[in-house]
This record gives C-alpha cells, structure tokens and sequence, in this order.
C-alpha cells in the first residue's frame, strides 16, 4: 500500500519508475536498428542515393542482416527474471479496457470537431493510440521481415511472390516511416515523458493527468 505519512502534495511530486533499464534498453536497440534500416532502405530504393554512397552489395547485406536481428533486443528483454518489467507492460499493451475505447471515441469526437460525449476516461499506463502503434509495430515488422526473407532468398517461389513481396515490403516500409516520424512528434511535444525513456522516472503529477489508473496501481505497490 502507498506510504500513509505523505502528504498529498508529496504524492503529487513523487518520482515514479515508468520504464526500468531492460525496457529503456530494448527501446532504444530498437530505435537505433529501425534507423538503420529506414537509411539503408531509403539508399536501396532511391538510385541517386546508391551512386552517392556506393557500395550497394554491402549496404544489402546491413540491411538484411539488421533486419533479421531486429526481434532479438525485445526476445532477449523478455527472457529471465530481469524481463518482469518488459512482461509486465507487454500484458498492458495486449489488454483493452473500456477507458480505452472512450479515449478512442474522444480522439474521433475531437478531429470531428464535436464535443466528448463521455468524461475524460482513466487511462492505465498507456493509452489506445500507444497500443495501436505497439501492435502495428509487431504485426508490421513480422510482415517486413517475411518479405524480405523472401526478396532475399527467393528461388523456390515463383516470380509473381517476389513481385507481391516487392510492393508489400515497400508500401509497408513507407507506413513505417509515417508512424515513426509521427511517435518522434509525438515524443517531442510531451518532453517529460521523453525524459522517462531516457532515466526511466516520471512524476506523480504526470501520472495523475495522463495515466490516472496506473498512478493507482503503482501508489498500492
């Protein structure tokens, strides 16, 4: 249960543990590895960039092979007992909850320009839209990586897959950017959230006005 001698200011202004060090890691290995990729990607599609760098062989074999290690970050974070954390959240993400689906209506009221028709629902720790990006993201990359390991190793398949497998992977790439470079604005325009990934704590104050259920469940541990 949360500590009964603090006062309710003190409350307000306790640092929280948001993402521990396996989390921020596997974020983060992520990160770095999706940059690679849009890099060597967007030097493979667009010709002028290739005569710029040179070197296409090599710059195939970064991009597959970072591909391919793509999963391995978030596999390793969940294995073992320093994986709770990352288990943890996973089973957030996974779970929707009615204040998720309010949020959503709310979200579809505002671009309509209507007024919410329901109050502000309790979020847990992440939101819908956080979920929807998650699941994306997974079924996204699954797909990204079985169509380039066709591109790659296609001789058994028939030329029609390789065509298909062409046009997925490289609209699919496309949404992948549109998605990042909105998480990144997103990221920007809420700077101590950002913070969070870097140093993992975030303030009760936060908490309370975008995670109120979560500020719960974390202030009874």
């Amino acid at each position: 249960m949360g500590d009964p001698q603090l006062s309710g200011e003190q409350v307000r202004q306790r640092a929280l543990l948001r993402f521990d060090r396996v989390e921020r890691a596997v974020h983060w290995l992520n990160a770095s590895l999706f940059l690679i990729l849009v890099l060597t990607g967007a030097a493979l599609y667009f010709t002028p960039l290739i005569a710029l760098v040179g070197r296409r062989r090599l710059i195939e074999q970064v991009h597959l092979y970072v591909g391919l290690a793509l999963p391995l970050p978030l596999l390793l974070g969940l294995a073992g007992s320093w994986g709770r954390g990352l288990r943890r959240d996973v089973g957030r993400i996974n779970r929707w909850t009615e204040a998720d689906m309010r949020w959503l209506r709310g979200l579809v009221d505002n671009a309509a320009g209507r007024r919410p028709s329901a109050p502000r629902p309790r979020l847990g720790k992440f939101n819908a839209g956080q979920k929807l990006n998650a699941a994306f993201v997974a079924g996204g990359g699954l797909v990204m990586l079985g169509t380039g390991a066709l591109l790659r190793w296609y001789v058994p398949f028939p030329l029609s897959w390789r065509a298909g497998a062409t046009f997925v992977h490289n609209w699919l790439a496309f949404m992948f950017v549109v998605v990042i470079l909105g998480h990144i604005a997103l990221a920007l325009s809420d700077r101590e959230a950002l913070r969070s990934m870097l140093g993992g704590r975030i303030s009760s104050a936060w908490a309370a006005r975008h995670a109120p259920a979560w500020l719960e469940e974390a202030s009874d541990q």
